[in-house]
């Protein structure tokens, strides 16, 4: 069965004025599509091309040297940005429950969690993504990874959110303004998806 590119849950348009409408167009129908497209290419014809994506990256090591990278970039890619999508909305907000209490007892405070996470993501040099994470031991950490590398070759780290920091996710509006994309990027971000993730990886 053939990789898909899954539909955005809510209109291009819905995250204005944070991330404008142009760039989740050509975001989501050109760049996303494209990683798609080029991990069915790479897995035709094998038995990675009737598993879950997540499923593949987990097992990255099992992979045929000949396709490994391909898989890797484009698996990776297809990978991250559904997660990506699934983490946006138009309502922004802020955690709560057992979410708020994880994020207060790792970092302190929602405000230093972000503080941290926006260090990672201003840190991480060309592209790439920033990531919070919960730990097998359910304890949350944040780090970030180069171009299309994710948290599932991770042994045990389970995604909970992850912002995109390569120039296409961004320029069309920002230009080189990385930081103020990351700090606007907190209005769009769906907290409950978030704790739904955070719920389900410490049982």
């Amino acid at each position: 069965m053939a990789f898909e590119l899954p539909s955005l849950p809510y209109a291009f348009d819905a995250l204005e004025p944070w991330i404008d409408e142009q760039t989740m167009r050509t975001h989501h129908g050109k760049h996303h599509a494209t990683y798609v497209d080029n991990l069915n290419n790479a897995v035709a014809g094998t038995a990675f091309e009737d598993m879950e994506v997540t499923a593949i990256l987990k097992k990255l090591y099992t992979v045929p040297d000949e396709i490994r990278a391909a898989v890797r970039n484009n698996g990776g890619g297809h990978a991250n940005h559904t997660l990506f999508w699934e983490t946006m909305g138009p309502n922004g907000g802020a955690p709560s429950g057992p979410l708020a209490d994880g994020i207060a007892g790792a970092f302190g405070s929602l405000d230093d969690c972000k503080s941290s996470f926006n260090a990672a993501a201003m840190a991480r040099f060309g592209s790439g993504w920033a990531w919070l994470v919960a730990r097998l031991d359910g304890s949350l950490l944040i780090y970030s990874t180069p171009n299309q590398d994710g948290p599932y070759t991770q042994t045990g780290d389970t995604p909970l959110l992850g912002l995109d920091v390569w120039e296409h996710a961004y320029y069309l509006k920002y230009q080189n303004r990385r930081a103020e994309y990351v700090e606007n990027w907190w209005n769009v971000v769906n907290w409950d998806v978030v704790a739904a993730r955070y719920a389900s990886a410490v049982g």
